[in-house]
């Protein structure tokens, strides 16, 4: 089964090297995840964007309880800016997606003790290899300098989002620096299908930056 853009941008902020499965990016991933959520709302047409702004369109909720919940917060009058909507439930959104990606059989959810006190959850990517594809072709948007016009919508997304929350997972900050044209113009492409929604997300990331807001599940 297709998963959906917040699955995969949750998927992309493993490092997998080296037989190394972790989440990185603590810090903006439920922000990531909720823009996504907000971009596939948008290009679906279920969200109409304006001024830097959005509005709930009058129409059924998307079937994925996911997208469903996001959808239900935006306003169905006047539009309100995008950064309570990406900021404000970010620390919400990371466990329904795992738990749809669980459910799926992508991960596992291991329950473990630290220290023998505290519980957390260890996070299992069962195929490794699929996350190094969607890696790879997050990066090729960008390291290849593609037409913003020929990468699909999801990928432009991921590429953009990647580098405005930092992804240390997809692209280091030399490369960050070294293709910025290239990440200018996939972002101006971006923002014509979805105005004023990927500066909401990079407020809001650093915002949680600079307070050490990394919000886990």
């Amino acid at each position: 089964m297709a998963q959906s853009l917040p699955q995969n941008l949750y998927l992309l902020c493993y490092t997998v090297d080296a037989e190394k499965f972790e989440l990185t990016n603590l810090q903006g991933r439920g922000q990531l995840l909720r823009a996504g959520a907000l971009t596939g709302l948008t290009v679906g047409g279920l969200v109409r964007a304006e001024g830097g702004k959005a509005v709930r369109r009058a129409a059924k909720p998307p079937g994925d309880p996911f997208l469903a919940d996001v959808w239900h917060d935006l306003p169905t009058e006047k539009p309100k800016r995008w950064l309570q909507f990406v900021h404000n439930k970010a620390h919400t959104a990371e466990k329904p997606v795992r738990e749809q990606l669980a459910g799926a059989g992508a991960i596992t959810v291991h329950r473990e003790k630290r220290l023998g006190l505290v519980s957390v959850d260890r996070v299992q990517v069962n195929d490794p290899q699929q996350v190094r594809a969607l890696q790879d072709r997050v990066r090729d948007a960008v390291l290849l300098g593609d037409d913003p016009a020929s990468v699909p919508v999801d990928e432009l997304t991921m590429a953009v989002f990647a580098a405005e929350a930092e992804v240390s997972s997809v692209f280091t900050g030399k490369e960050r620096r070294e293709h910025k044209a290239a990440l200018k113009k996939l972002a101006a492409h971006y923002d014509g299908l979805v105005p004023g929604l990927r500066a909401a997300l990079r407020d809001s990331y650093l915002s949680s930056r600079a307070v050490g807001g990394g919000w886990g599940s």
